[in-house]
């Protein structure tokens, strides 16, 4: 059992910084990979980021590299996904999600309730 809580969202102009963050509870924290996905109005949730269970290595989806970057620490069972350069395409709420086992997943076996983020322009 693993349960997950996303905050941080919020409306912000486009250029601005947003940090997200995800706590999670009921397992290891040090053993789950952890990974951020977004869902915009009538478009199908998508892959942002990911990083491994040790915090050690991280993977990006081409549209956000070189603007977010997610880090994982064990210590306070927390991942973070700040935001930066945010542009009104990332408009979208923005999920966090865990998997046991295995650093990069297939699938993610826990979702969080999500937290919107809006751009505006």
């Amino acid at each position: 059992q693993v349960q997950l809580v996303e905050s941080g969202g919020g409306l912000v102009q486009a250029g601005g910084s947003l940090r997200l963050s995800c706590a999670a509870s009921g397992r290891t924290f040090s053993s789950l990979a952890m990974g951020w996905f977004r869902q915009a109005p009538g478009k199908e949730r998508e892959f942002v980021t990911a990083i491994s269970r040790s915090g050690g290595s991280s993977y990006y989806a081409d549209s956000v590299k070189g603007r977010f970057t997610i880090s994982k620490d064990n210590t306070k069972n927390t991942v973070y996904l700040q935001m930066n350069s945010l542009k009104p395409e990332d408009t979208a709420v923005y999920y966090c999600a865990a998997s046991w086992g295995t650093d990069y997943p297939r699938a993610y076996d826990y979702w969080g309730q999500g937290t919107q983020v809006t751009v505006s322009s």
